[in-house]
């Protein structure tokens, strides 16, 4: 869902789990779907950890407990390794997480996220125990995550980090576009160089 970016302040959803990879994320049964529609594979998320075999909810998965909620998935190291299926990234936008915050991220999958409006948040393996130890301790835990400082704070303690995000990315966030919306807005420039006489002097 395309929307501007600027400082997401939530409660969060704590899965301290290594090596999380997209199949299970989102299983492979569910690319052959000829839909898009995020709500349908934001209703699989982790499909296989959230229901038992004969469909019913898993209770002891944290998406299931009414305890844990928000705009904010907190996962453990190398989240998103595995194959660079794209749904992975649909499902957890279409769930209705706008921020992923873990100690490292597969490079594909962090990309899928950028691109479909969630912001990824690498953050040190200290300051992600941090907010598990501080989530653990109270659930109504907020973090704030603001995108133009580029910082991560924990509200409860004030510990907070800085993250880093790559500049073409974080302008395409606060400002809702994706690569074809930031193509379209440099369409004038584009449009005058190709008219330029500097132009014309590289075709020849």
């Amino acid at each position: 869902m395309k929307r501007k970016f600027d400082v997401i302040q939530s409660t969060c959803v704590p899965l301290p789990l290594e090596n999380i990879d997209t199949d299970q994320i989102i299983p492979a049964r569910f690319l052959k779907t000829t839909t898009n529609e995020l709500k349908f594979f934001g209703d699989n998320l982790f499909c296989d950890w959230r229901r038992n075999p004969d469909g019913s909810p898993n209770e002891s998965f944290v998406l299931n407990n009414p305890l844990y909620g928000g705009e904010i998935l907190v996962a453990g190291k190398n989240f998103g390794s595995g194959s660079s299926r794209e749904h992975a990234a649909w499902a957890i936008a279409g769930y209705g997480f706008r921020v992923v915050i873990s100690s490292f991220f597969a490079d594909i999958h962090k990309n899928n996220e950028l691109n479909n409006f969630v912001l990824p948040v690498e953050v040190s393996p200290e300051f992600l125990q941090s907010i598990f130890d501080e989530v653990a301790k109270d659930p109504k835990t907020e973090l704030r995550i603001d995108l133009p400082a580029q910082k991560v704070t924990i509200l409860s303690n004030g510990l907070c980090e800085s993250f880093k995000i790559n500049g073409y990315k974080k302008y395409c966030l606060m400002n809702g576009m994706d690569d074809i919306d930031y193509l379209l807005s440099q369409k004038a420039k584009i449009e005058q160089w190709e008219s330029s006489e500097n132009n014309k002097l590289c075709w020849k």
